[in-house]
């Protein structure tokens, strides 16, 4: 009986740390999930997850499957351990087949913003001028377009977002490299300057949270994420070293990890990122005879990471070691 007690408590305790799904989610459409955003939704009680659904799984000339996207949702209803296609956002507010890349949204006076990169039509190379654009909800499904947001610079993607102690909202987006900001008390009217928060190396992805009585914020280098803090989210110290800058020994847990999301819930902290599994390095690819890049190298997932604050550093969890996630329903 005290053997069966034992081997009873073991196999509660290995379902309590039962290692999380890798990888964590792949678009069963397209096979190309990437740039996650996470959100709570209260009218299904379940976590959504918006991405840019890239066209991975098509023939096409060099990187045209990274255009032509749209914004993908996936869902989870236990808590964010395992995920389900759900379908797309209706985010066309004019004619022809256009591009949206990397979501962020907030949740501002029970009235949900959604702030997305926009280029329109399909290019086969890299190119095309992007706006940021703005849309409302009420519940999540149905989107309005407010329009462009109106920041100092042009031609910005990568919006992340974080509200003030003082209730004004803080953006910082992507601008030839570099993260600036703007400030806003609604989310529609927005003010600042063209002075980088972060322009030390070159980024994109960035995110910014509160984790631990610290600010952070994490950019996207293309070989891992750099990590800067603040007291006051204007002056930021970068740590040393990268996360996620080297592979785990879990599936499709490589070459490094790239645009990602953080979920703060309580003392702990998860980070939601996508990978290029088949590449040995994230930037690494080559074209075929056709002009195509094969699909091995344009397929990504989503994996997630817990993240913990060590020596006053920012640091991820040991990735190869099982670990439980629980999202709240709240």
């Amino acid at each position: 009986m005290r053997l069966f007690i034992l081997s009873f408590v073991a196999l509660i305790s290995l379902h309590a740390v039962a290692q999380v799904p890798a990888p964590l989610y792949r678009d069963p459409m397209t096979d190309g999930a990437a740039d996650p955003c996470l959100v709570y939704n209260p009218f299904e009680n379940a976590w959504w997850m918006l991405y840019t659904q890239r066209r991975a799984n098509l023939e096409t000339a060099d990187v045209a499957y990274c255009y032509g996207n749209e914004i993908a949702i996936a869902y989870s209803e236990d808590n964010g351990k395992t995920w389900r296609y759900r379908g797309t956002l209706d985010l066309e507010f004019e004619r022809g087949k256009n591009t949206f890349w990397a979501p962020d949204i907030v949740l501002h006076n029970s009235v949900y913003h959604l702030f997305v990169a926009y280029i329109r039509g399909v290019a086969n190379h890299w190119s095309g001028k992007a706006t940021m654009m703005h849309y409302t909800s009420g519940n999540l499904w149905d989107w309005k377009c407010e329009g462009p947001v109106k920041l100092p610079k042009e031609d910005v993607i990568d919006a992340t977002l974080i509200r003030k102690a003082d209730g004004v909202w803080r953006m910082w987006y992507k601008w030839d490299n570099k993260s600036l900001f703007a400030d806003s008390k609604d989310l529609f009217r927005w003010e600042g300057d063209a002075t980088p928060a972060v322009s030390d190396e070159p980024h994109e992805g960035a995110k910014a949270f509160r984790f631990k009585d610290s600010y952070w914020f994490v950019t996207d280098e293309w070989r891992g994420m750099a990590v800067y803090k603040s007291d006051d989210l204007q002056q930021w110290t970068k740590q040393p070293g990268r996360i996620l800058d080297t592979p785990s020994n879990r599936k499709d847990d490589y070459p490094s990890g790239s645009h990602g999301d953080v979920v703060v819930v309580d003392d702990k902290a998860y980070i939601f990122y996508f990978t290029h599994p088949g590449r040995r390095f994230h930037t690494k690819d080559f074209h075929d005879e056709n002009g195509n890049i094969p699909y091995e190298l344009r397929r990504s997932s989503i994996q997630v990471a817990e993240l913990d604050v060590i020596n006053n550093e920012l640091v991820v969890k040991d990735r190869d070691k099982p670990f439980n996630i629980y999202l709240p329903n709240k």
